[in-house]
């Protein structure tokens, strides 16, 4: 079993390379690579999306990625398992609203924003600890109960267009989209890497999720 982790140089990789193959060892869920590969990629059986930075810089450098090709045809063709990390889970949304309007790869029913909490008081971008809400049951929230606490950094929210397809949220001036998820596909605002014990169960229960 192999977890490619893609490359495609937006952001600093090494805490989530570490923290998934730290956790690849304890499920007995094989090798973890960090790669841009397009071979590596479509012969892994799992498939994560990290990415930090601006959406329309980030989407540019995916599709210009030979890795783009290959990781579309994993996911949408063979059905792997897919993650999508901070800005990779918004590159998932139909369109990204940052700067100017910018297509996402389509995945999710919904669009990426600013986040405008409803408290003026309250700090854009949303950075820190956060307490999870649980909208609805998937198998990468095994274990993970509502008040648990996860790690966030961003200006930007998915603002989903089918409620079905967020399956946590996060209370910061108001509902901001914290997990979204589809067939094989889950996608993760916060850092799982930087989420303590939290972020660590539910990256190994991404590894064991086979549907």
């Amino acid at each position: 079993m192999l977890t490619a982790i893609i490359d495609y140089e937006s952001g600093n990789l090494h805490s989530a390379e570490k923290a998934f193959q730290r956790m690849a060892a304890e499920v007995d869920a094989g090798a973890v690579v960090v790669t841009s590969d397009p071979d590596v990629i479509a012969g892994a059986d799992r498939i994560v999306l990290p990415g930090d930075g601006a959406f329309p810089a980030c989407a540019a450098a995916l599709r210009a990625s030979g890795a783009f090709a290959a990781m579309v045809d994993a996911v949408e063709v063979k059905a792997r398992p897919f993650l999508g990390i901070c800005v990779g889970m918004q590159l998932m949304a139909r369109d990204g609203l940052e700067y100017e309007t910018t297509r996402g790869l389509g995945w999710i029913d919904g669009v990426v924003d600013r986040i405008t909490p409803a408290n003026a008081a309250l700090k854009v971008p949303h950075m820190g600890w956060n307490d999870l809400v649980i909208d609805a049951p998937h198998p990468v929230l095994e274990g993970v109960a509502t008040g648990e606490h996860a790690y966030f950094v961003h200006s930007y929210q998915m603002r989903v267009d089918t409620p079905a397809q967020r399956i946590a949220h996060v209370d910061y001036g108001g509902d901001v989209t914290a997990i979204v998820a589809r067939d094989t596909m889950v996608g993760f605002q916060f850092h799982p890497e930087k989420s303590a014990a939290t972020g660590l169960r539910m990256i190994a229960n991404f590894l064991k999720w086979c549907p």
